[in-house]
C-alpha cells in the first residue's frame, strides 16, 4: 500500500470512527476507501482475473494515490474487457489509441502498453505454472516470517519485502513491466498474501480467518 499523505496518521496508525470501530488510518474519511479496506484489502484472492487486474492497476497507480485508481476502477474494467487476460492480449495499436482518448482511466501510454504486454506474459506464465494464482502464492512468506502483530512503524519502515523483491525480479525476467518491488509489495498486501491490517484494526482478525480457511493454489 502506498499510504496516502492527505489522511492524518495517528501515532498507532488506527482511526476510530463515531461508533468506536478502529481501522487502519489510511482509509479514513472516504466511504469508498472504507468499504475497500473492510471487504477487500488483505483478504486472500486466488482468482486469476482479479490478480491480473490488481497487478495492472498497481502499475497504473505509480505516481498517484490508490484512491484515485479505486474511483476509476469500473472505468478501467470497462476499458480493459474486465481484465480478461486473453482478451487484453489481443489488443492492438488501435486499442491503445482508443484508450488514450478515454478520460475515465489514466491516459498514460506506457502504462496502457504495459497492461497489454503483461497480459501476453501472463498467458505464458499460466501455461507454465497452471495459473497466475499458483505462481503468485508461491511467494507467500513462510509462517516463520509472519508476525502475529503488525505495528505502524514496521509497515512504514518496510515498503518492500524479500518476497516482493523476488517476485518482481522473476516477473521482470519474464518480460513484465511496471512490476517493481514496491508495486509487488502493495499487490501482495491487497491480495492477502500477507495480512498487514494493523494490530487493533477491526478487520485484521477477519482477514486472518479468511487466510486460515484458504486452500492455497496448486499447479
Amino acid at each position: 500500500m502506498r499510504y496516502p499523505e492527505f489522511v492524518t496518521r495517528p501515532a498507532d496508525g488506527l482511526h476510530t470512527d463515531d461508533l468506536g470501530t478502529k481501522r487502519c488510518w489510511w482509509c479514513a474519511g472516504d466511504p469508498l476507501y472504507i468499504a475497500y479496506h473492510d471487504r477487500e484489502w488483505g483478504f486472500p484472492v486466488t482468482d486469476d482475473r482479479r490478480l491480473f487486474e490488481k497487478l495492472c492497476l498497481e502499475g497504473f497507480q505509480a505516481g498517484l494515490s490508490w484512491l484515485t485508481i479505486l474511483r476509476k476502477r469500473e472505468n478501467f474494467r470497462a476499458a480493459f474487457a474486465g481484465f480478461d487476460i486473453e482478451k487484453v492480449a489481443r489488443f492492438t495499436k488501435r486499442d491503445v489509441n482508443r484508450l488514450m482518448k478515454d478520460a475515465g482511466i489514466v491516459r498514460h501510454r506506457g502504462k496502457i502498453e504495459s497492461t497489454i504486454n503483461n497480459s501476453r506474459r501472463a498467458i505464458e506464465l499460466i501455461e507454465e505454472h497452471g495459473s497466475l494464482a499458483h505462481f503468485a502464492w508461491s511467494f507467500e512468506p513462510p509462517a516463520r516470517d509472519r508476525s502475529t502483530k503488525v505495528r505502524l512503524e514496521t509497515l512504514m519502515r518496510n515498503p518492500t519485502t524479500p518476497q516482493s523483491i523476488a517476485m518482481g525480479k522473476e516477473l521482470k525476467r519474464r518480460g513484465w513491466t511496471f512490476v517493481g518491488p514496491t508495486t509487488i509489495h502493495a499487490f501482495m498486501q491487497a491480495m492477502g498474501l500477507v495480512n498487514h491490517h494493523l494490530s487493533g484494526c477491526a478487520v485484521r482478525e477477519l482477514a486472518e480467518q479468511a487466510r486460515t480457511r484458504l486452500r492455497r493454489p496448486s499447479g
